[in-house]
Protein backbone atom coordinates (compact mmCIF):
# COMPACT_ATOMS: atom_id res chain seq x y z
CA UNK A 1 0.00 0.00 0.00
CA UNK A 2 1.38 2.88 -1.14
CA UNK A 3 1.83 5.99 1.62
CA UNK A 4 0.56 9.21 1.99
CA UNK A 5 2.33 12.17 1.36
CA UNK A 6 2.19 15.13 3.70
CA UNK A 7 4.26 18.47 2.54
CA UNK A 8 5.75 21.45 4.81
CA UNK A 9 4.96 25.08 3.58
CA UNK A 10 8.26 26.31 5.44
CA UNK A 11 10.25 25.21 8.52
CA UNK A 12 8.98 22.64 10.16
CA UNK A 13 10.64 19.70 12.91
CA UNK A 14 10.47 16.15 10.52
CA UNK A 15 11.57 14.61 13.70
CA UNK A 16 8.61 16.49 16.05
CA UNK A 17 5.85 15.39 13.31
CA UNK A 18 6.72 12.16 11.91
CA UNK A 19 6.34 9.79 14.43
CA UNK A 20 2.87 11.65 15.41
CA UNK A 21 2.04 11.11 11.66
CA UNK A 22 2.43 7.41 11.30
CA UNK A 23 4.65 4.86 9.41
CA UNK A 24 2.36 5.43 6.60
CA UNK A 25 2.98 8.56 5.62
CA UNK A 26 5.85 10.14 4.19
CA UNK A 27 6.79 13.84 5.16
CA UNK A 28 8.61 16.39 2.66
CA UNK A 29 9.82 19.30 4.17
CA UNK A 30 11.42 20.86 1.08
CA UNK A 31 8.82 19.77 -1.86
CA UNK A 32 9.05 19.43 -5.60
CA UNK A 33 6.11 20.40 -7.49
CA UNK A 34 5.95 16.55 -8.29
CA UNK A 35 5.75 16.36 -4.61
CA UNK A 36 3.01 18.85 -4.49
CA UNK A 37 0.88 17.30 -7.03
CA UNK A 38 0.54 14.38 -5.00
CA UNK A 39 0.60 15.41 -1.49
CA UNK A 40 -2.59 14.74 0.77
CA UNK A 41 -1.61 16.57 3.38
CA UNK A 42 -0.10 20.34 4.22
CA UNK A 43 1.68 21.26 7.25
CA UNK A 44 1.58 25.20 6.87
CA UNK A 45 3.74 28.02 9.16
CA UNK A 46 2.27 30.81 9.98
CA UNK A 47 3.97 33.70 7.51
CA UNK A 48 3.22 31.48 4.33
CA UNK A 49 0.44 31.87 1.85
CA UNK A 50 -2.54 29.10 1.16
CA UNK A 51 -4.18 30.50 -1.73
CA UNK A 52 -6.04 28.81 -4.86
CA UNK A 53 -2.71 28.71 -6.66
CA UNK A 54 -1.42 26.64 -3.52
CA UNK A 55 -4.55 24.63 -3.68
CA UNK A 56 -4.21 24.25 -8.21
CA UNK A 57 -0.83 22.81 -7.43
CA UNK A 58 -2.05 20.44 -5.06
CA UNK A 59 -4.98 18.76 -6.62
CA UNK A 60 -4.92 15.81 -4.35
CA UNK A 61 -5.00 17.84 -1.04
CA UNK A 62 -7.57 16.45 1.74
CA UNK A 63 -6.36 18.52 4.64
CA UNK A 64 -4.28 22.01 5.85
CA UNK A 65 -2.47 22.21 9.10
CA UNK A 66 -2.06 25.74 10.14
CA UNK A 67 0.49 26.35 13.08
CA UNK A 68 -1.57 28.13 15.30
CA UNK A 69 -4.83 29.70 14.79
CA UNK A 70 -4.32 33.09 12.66
CA UNK A 71 -6.29 32.02 9.11
CA UNK A 72 -5.20 35.75 7.89
CA UNK A 73 -2.98 33.95 4.94
CA UNK A 74 -5.08 31.08 4.11
CA UNK A 75 -7.85 30.97 1.40
CA UNK A 76 -10.69 28.97 3.79
CA UNK A 77 -13.36 29.66 1.61
CA UNK A 78 -11.53 27.89 -1.20
CA UNK A 79 -10.44 25.11 1.45
CA UNK A 80 -13.62 24.82 1.70
CA UNK A 81 -15.20 25.04 -1.38
CA UNK A 82 -12.85 21.76 -1.95
CA UNK A 83 -14.17 20.16 1.18
CA UNK A 84 -10.54 20.66 2.84
CA UNK A 85 -10.31 21.37 7.06
CA UNK A 86 -8.05 23.80 7.88
CA UNK A 87 -6.52 22.68 11.39
CA UNK A 88 -5.84 24.75 13.57
CA UNK A 89 -3.72 24.45 16.87
CA UNK A 90 -4.99 26.60 19.46
CA UNK A 91 -4.23 25.13 22.70
CA UNK A 92 0.11 24.96 21.85
CA UNK A 93 0.70 28.84 21.78
CA UNK A 94 -1.80 30.19 24.07
CA UNK A 95 0.37 30.09 27.61
CA UNK A 96 3.15 31.28 26.02
CA UNK A 97 1.35 34.34 24.87
CA UNK A 98 -0.27 35.27 28.34
CA UNK A 99 3.25 35.05 29.52
CA UNK A 100 4.41 37.39 27.12
CA UNK A 101 1.65 39.49 28.09
CA UNK A 102 3.09 39.80 31.50
CA UNK A 103 6.13 39.98 30.66
CA UNK A 104 5.61 43.50 28.63
CA UNK A 105 3.51 44.59 31.08
CA UNK A 106 6.51 44.11 33.76
CA UNK A 107 9.12 45.97 31.68
CA UNK A 108 6.39 48.95 31.26
CA UNK A 109 5.07 49.02 34.20
CA UNK A 110 8.47 48.24 36.33
CA UNK A 111 10.11 51.24 33.59
CA UNK A 112 13.20 48.46 32.64
CA UNK A 113 14.53 50.57 29.98
CA UNK A 114 14.84 53.57 32.02
CA UNK A 115 16.10 52.37 35.40
CA UNK A 116 18.82 50.28 33.08
CA UNK A 117 19.55 53.78 30.92
CA UNK A 118 19.87 54.93 34.62
CA UNK A 119 22.62 52.44 35.89
CA UNK A 120 24.26 52.35 32.54
CA UNK A 121 24.63 55.94 32.24
CA UNK A 122 26.08 56.27 36.39
CA UNK A 123 22.84 58.41 36.58
CA UNK A 124 21.82 56.63 39.81
CA UNK A 125 20.51 59.78 41.87
CA UNK A 126 17.69 59.91 39.38
CA UNK A 127 16.25 56.89 40.11
CA UNK A 128 13.41 57.95 42.20
CA UNK A 129 12.29 60.33 39.58
CA UNK A 130 11.57 57.44 37.44
CA UNK A 131 7.61 56.34 38.42
CA UNK A 132 8.05 52.75 38.79
CA UNK A 133 4.56 51.17 38.93
CA UNK A 134 3.01 47.72 40.56
CA UNK A 135 0.89 44.97 38.77
CA UNK A 136 -0.55 44.02 42.12
CA UNK A 137 -3.74 46.34 42.96
CA UNK A 138 -4.14 47.67 38.90
CA UNK A 139 -7.08 46.67 36.58
CA UNK A 140 -6.31 44.44 33.93
CA UNK A 141 -8.29 44.93 30.80
CA UNK A 142 -8.90 42.47 28.12
CA UNK A 143 -9.80 42.82 24.62
CA UNK A 144 -11.16 39.52 23.60
CA UNK A 145 -11.74 36.62 25.87
CA UNK A 146 -10.83 33.42 24.31
CA UNK A 147 -8.48 31.05 25.27
CA UNK A 148 -5.62 33.15 25.12
CA UNK A 149 -7.58 36.01 27.08
CA UNK A 150 -8.88 33.97 29.52
CA UNK A 151 -4.89 32.55 30.51
CA UNK A 152 -4.33 36.53 30.51
CA UNK A 153 -6.91 36.35 33.16
CA UNK A 154 -5.86 33.41 34.90
CA UNK A 155 -2.54 35.17 35.15
CA UNK A 156 -3.62 38.12 36.35
CA UNK A 157 -5.18 36.32 39.73
CA UNK A 158 -1.76 35.31 40.63
CA UNK A 159 -0.21 39.56 40.45
CA UNK A 160 -3.36 40.53 42.39
CA UNK A 161 -4.89 42.37 39.77
CA UNK A 162 -8.62 43.18 39.23
CA UNK A 163 -9.93 41.45 35.73
CA UNK A 164 -12.54 43.61 33.51
CA UNK A 165 -12.78 41.81 29.82
CA UNK A 166 -14.93 43.31 26.52
CA UNK A 167 -15.55 40.44 23.76
CA UNK A 168 -16.70 41.74 20.18
CA UNK A 169 -17.72 38.14 19.13
CA UNK A 170 -18.92 36.63 22.57
CA UNK A 171 -19.59 38.33 26.28
CA UNK A 172 -17.25 37.51 28.97
CA UNK A 173 -18.42 36.36 32.03
CA UNK A 174 -20.68 38.47 33.68
CA UNK A 175 -18.08 38.85 36.63
CA UNK A 176 -15.38 40.61 34.26
CA UNK A 177 -17.89 42.05 31.72
CA UNK A 178 -17.83 45.83 31.28
CA UNK A 179 -20.69 47.93 29.11
CA UNK A 180 -18.49 48.46 26.41
CA UNK A 181 -15.30 48.92 24.97
CA UNK A 182 -14.87 52.40 26.10
CA UNK A 183 -15.87 51.68 30.18
CA UNK A 184 -13.22 48.76 29.44
CA UNK A 185 -10.41 51.24 28.58
CA UNK A 186 -10.89 54.03 30.88
CA UNK A 187 -11.09 51.51 33.92
CA UNK A 188 -8.02 49.79 32.67
CA UNK A 189 -4.61 49.81 33.94
CA UNK A 190 -3.48 47.54 31.34
CA UNK A 191 -5.11 47.23 28.46
CA UNK A 192 -4.18 43.65 26.47
CA UNK A 193 -5.30 42.72 22.86
CA UNK A 194 -6.67 39.29 22.11
CA UNK A 195 -9.71 39.66 19.73
CA UNK A 196 -9.59 38.35 16.24
CA UNK A 197 -8.87 40.90 13.33
CA UNK A 198 -12.24 41.13 10.97
CA UNK A 199 -13.91 43.34 9.64
CA UNK A 200 -15.63 45.05 12.78
CA UNK A 201 -12.01 44.74 14.89
CA UNK A 202 -9.93 46.71 12.28
CA UNK A 203 -8.43 49.87 14.22
CA UNK A 204 -10.75 48.85 17.47
CA UNK A 205 -7.63 51.13 19.10
CA UNK A 206 -8.03 54.00 17.72
CA UNK A 207 -8.42 57.90 18.38
CA UNK A 208 -11.60 58.06 19.72
CA UNK A 209 -10.76 54.95 21.96
CA UNK A 210 -7.47 56.50 23.38
CA UNK A 211 -8.91 59.95 23.95
CA UNK A 212 -10.75 57.75 26.96
CA UNK A 213 -8.12 55.09 28.39
CA UNK A 214 -7.29 55.80 31.79
CA UNK A 215 -4.29 58.27 32.10
CA UNK A 216 -1.10 56.47 32.28
CA UNK A 217 -2.71 53.09 30.83
CA UNK A 218 -0.09 50.71 28.89
CA UNK A 219 -1.20 48.90 25.91
CA UNK A 220 -0.44 45.48 24.69
CA UNK A 221 -0.79 44.04 21.45
CA UNK A 222 -0.63 40.24 21.04
CA UNK A 223 -3.03 39.59 19.04
CA UNK A 224 -3.48 41.16 15.54
CA UNK A 225 -1.33 43.90 14.23
CA UNK A 226 -4.41 45.55 12.64
CA UNK A 227 -6.37 46.10 15.73
CA UNK A 228 -4.66 49.31 16.74
CA UNK A 229 -3.82 52.47 14.56
CA UNK A 230 -0.12 52.71 15.06
CA UNK A 231 -0.51 56.30 13.98
CA UNK A 232 -2.96 57.10 17.11
CA UNK A 233 -0.78 55.35 19.04
CA UNK A 234 2.24 57.26 19.11
CA UNK A 235 -0.03 60.53 19.43
CA UNK A 236 -1.86 58.96 22.72
CA UNK A 237 2.32 58.29 23.69
CA UNK A 238 3.68 61.52 23.13
CA UNK A 239 0.33 63.58 24.92
CA UNK A 240 1.32 61.26 27.86
CA UNK A 241 -2.61 59.44 27.84
CA UNK A 242 -0.78 56.12 27.19
CA UNK A 243 2.52 55.53 29.93
CA UNK A 244 3.76 52.40 27.59
CA UNK A 245 3.08 50.10 24.74
CA UNK A 246 4.06 46.50 23.71
CA UNK A 247 3.75 45.18 20.46
CA UNK A 248 4.63 41.63 19.31
CA UNK A 249 1.76 42.17 15.83
CA UNK A 250 2.49 44.20 13.25
CA UNK A 251 0.41 44.94 10.15
CA UNK A 252 2.23 44.36 8.03
CA UNK A 253 4.69 41.95 8.56
CA UNK A 254 7.18 41.74 8.57
CA UNK A 255 6.99 44.71 9.97
CA UNK A 256 8.02 48.37 8.25
CA UNK A 257 9.59 50.74 10.08
CA UNK A 258 7.27 53.30 11.88
CA UNK A 259 8.01 56.37 14.18
CA UNK A 260 5.90 54.75 16.98
CA UNK A 261 9.01 52.26 17.30
CA UNK A 262 11.30 54.83 18.21
CA UNK A 263 9.45 56.07 21.27
CA UNK A 264 10.92 55.04 24.84
CA UNK A 265 7.59 53.79 25.97
CA UNK A 266 7.46 51.04 23.12
CA UNK A 267 8.98 47.57 23.64
CA UNK A 268 9.08 44.98 20.24
CA UNK A 269 8.90 41.57 19.98
CA UNK A 270 8.77 40.01 16.37
CA UNK A 271 5.76 37.97 17.05
CA UNK A 272 7.61 35.42 18.96
CA UNK A 273 5.81 35.37 21.94
CA UNK A 274 4.18 31.89 21.38
CA UNK A 275 7.02 30.72 19.37
CA UNK A 276 8.98 29.91 22.66
CA UNK A 277 10.71 25.99 22.18
CA UNK A 278 7.53 24.49 23.95
CA UNK A 279 4.85 26.05 22.62
CA UNK A 280 6.31 25.22 19.02
CA UNK A 281 7.11 21.51 19.97
CA UNK A 282 3.35 21.42 20.72
CA UNK A 283 1.94 23.23 17.62
CA UNK A 284 4.31 20.66 15.55
CA UNK A 285 2.57 17.98 17.55
CA UNK A 286 -1.27 19.04 17.23
CA UNK A 287 -1.00 20.35 13.39
CA UNK A 288 0.25 16.80 12.65
CA UNK A 289 -2.29 14.96 14.54
CA UNK A 290 -5.20 16.68 12.84
CA UNK A 291 -4.02 15.95 9.21
CA UNK A 292 -3.29 12.27 11.21
CA UNK A 293 -7.11 12.44 11.93
CA UNK A 294 -8.19 13.84 9.08
CA UNK A 295 -6.41 11.42 6.57
CA UNK A 296 -7.79 8.42 9.24
CA UNK A 297 -10.98 9.53 8.71
CA UNK A 298 -11.60 11.16 12.22
CA UNK A 299 -12.73 14.57 13.24
CA UNK A 300 -9.55 16.72 13.78
CA UNK A 301 -9.51 18.52 17.41
CA UNK A 302 -10.17 22.08 16.00
CA UNK A 303 -10.70 23.34 12.63
CA UNK A 304 -11.33 27.26 11.38
CA UNK A 305 -14.02 26.09 9.06
CA UNK A 306 -16.61 24.86 11.26
CA UNK A 307 -18.85 23.82 8.79
CA UNK A 308 -16.57 21.17 7.59
CA UNK A 309 -17.22 17.80 8.72
CA UNK A 310 -15.47 14.82 8.22
CA UNK A 311 -18.64 12.57 7.86
CA UNK A 312 -19.83 14.80 5.48
CA UNK A 313 -16.63 14.86 3.39
CA UNK A 314 -16.45 10.71 4.11
CA UNK A 315 -19.75 10.09 2.92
Amino acid sequence: MSKHVVVALGPVDADTVGPVLGEGVTFVTDPTPDEFAVAEGAIVRADRRVDEDFLRRAPRLRVIARTGVGVDLVDVAAASARGIPVVITPNSGGRAVAEGVFAMALHLTKRLRWLTDLVRDGRWAERTAVPVGDLDGATLGIVGYGRIGRRVGELAVAFGMRTLAYDPFSPPPSEFACAGLGELAASSDVLTLHTPLAEGTRHLVNERLLAGVKPGAILINCGRGGLLDPDATLAALESGRLSGVGLDVFDPEPAHHHPLFDHPGVVLTPHVMGMTHRAMTLTFVDAARGVADVLADRQPAAVANPDWNHRKATA
